[in-house]
C-alpha cells in the first residue's frame, strides 16, 4: 500500500507527529517523543454498523524506541515536502514487528512517560497499552523514578472478568479462535507506517587517483514498518477485524 503522508514538527519540542487514514478508514496517528523516547501509536478504527458496532473505537500503543530507529527531528524538519499529498513509496521494507501489550497504561498519570500521552490518548484512557519491557527501558533514563513509572501501569489480572476467580485469567484466549461476541480475548492489530524518515544517505565524491574517495550526506533514506500489536479486548465484539 503506498502512503500519502507529512510529518510535523512541534518547534517548542523535541517531537514529531505523522497522521493519515488507511484505505479502511481508520485514522492512524504516530507521535515520536526522542526526549523521553517514546513512540505512541494511535489507532481510530470505525465500526462495522451491519455488525452491531455503531461507534469508532480508539486505542494507544505505547512503547520505548532507540533514537538509532528514526534521524533527528530537526533533520525530519528541515524535509521540504512541497507536495505533502503525494504518494510516497519507501526505500526499505523493515518488515512486521511483534509487540505483546502486557500493561494497560493509565492515561491520568502518563506524565511520567511522555506529557503528550495524555492530551493524544484522551479517548483511549480505557485502551492505552505499553509493554513490561518498556518500562525497565524507561526506567533506565536519566532522573526516572521506578516508583513513579510502575505506579502509571496496572495488569490485566486486576480486570474483572466473570467466571474467572484465579491467575487462569491471564490465559485469554485468541479472539481470532473463539466464536463468543461477549468473550474477552486477546486481539491482534496490524499498524503500518508506510513511509518515513528513518536515516541518512551517504554518497561517495570523486577520486582524483591520490586520495580515497570522500562521503557526503546527499539525502534522506525512507523506510516501511509494520506493528503487529497484540492487547486484552474486553469483548470480541470489539475486534471483528481478527478473524
Amino acid at each position: 500500500m503506498h502512503y500519502a503522508v507529512a510529518y510535523k514538527r512541534k518547534k517548542s519540542e523535541d517531537l514529531i507527529t505523522l497522521e493519515f487514514q488507511r484505505s479502511d478508514g481508520t485514522l492512524v496517528t504516530q507521535l515520536v517523543d526522542f526526549k523521553n523516547e517514546v513512540q505512541v501509536i494511535k489507532a481510530l478504527v470505525l465500526g462495522e454498523e451491519e455488525r452491531g458496532q455503531n461507534q469508532y473505537q480508539v486505542m494507544c500503543f505505547v512503547n520505548h524506541f532507540y533514537k538509532v530507529d528514526f534521524i533527528s527531528s530537526d533533520a525530519m524538519s528541515k524535509l521540504r515536502q512541497k507536495n505533502p499529498g503525494t504518494i510516497r513509496v519507501a526505500e526499505e521494507d523493515r518488515g512486521h514487528v511483534n509487540y505483546t501489550m502486557d500493561l494497560f497504561l493509565d492515561v491520568s498519570q502518563s506524565k511520567e512517560i511522555s506529557k503528550h500521552i495524555t492530551t493524544l490518548c484522551a479517548e483511549a484512557s480505557g485502551s492505552t497499552y505499553t509493554r513490561n519491557d518498556d518500562i525497565k527501558q524507561w526506567i533506565q533514563r536519566p532522573g526516572s523514578s521506578e516508583e513513579l513509572l510502575m505506579a502509571t501501569v496496572y495488569n490485566f489480572t486486576t480486570v474483572p472478568q466473570a467466571n474467572v476467580n484465579d491467575t487462569r485469567s491471564l490465559l485469554i484466549s485468541k479472539c481470532a479462535d473463539t466464536s463468543n461476541l461477549w468473550a474477552p480475548c486477546t486481539c491482534s492489530l496490524e499498524l503500518c507506517i508506510g513511509w518515513y524518515p528513518c536515516g541518512i544517505k551517504f554518497c561517495k565524491g570523486k577520486s582524483d587517483g591520490k586520495k580515497i574517495a570522500s562521503t557526503y550526506r546527499c539525502g534522506i533514506k525512507t523506510c516501511k514498518k509494520c506493528f503487529i500489536f497484540s492487547y486484552y479486548s474486553k469483548m470480541k465484539q470489539n475486534c471483528l477485524w481478527d478473524e
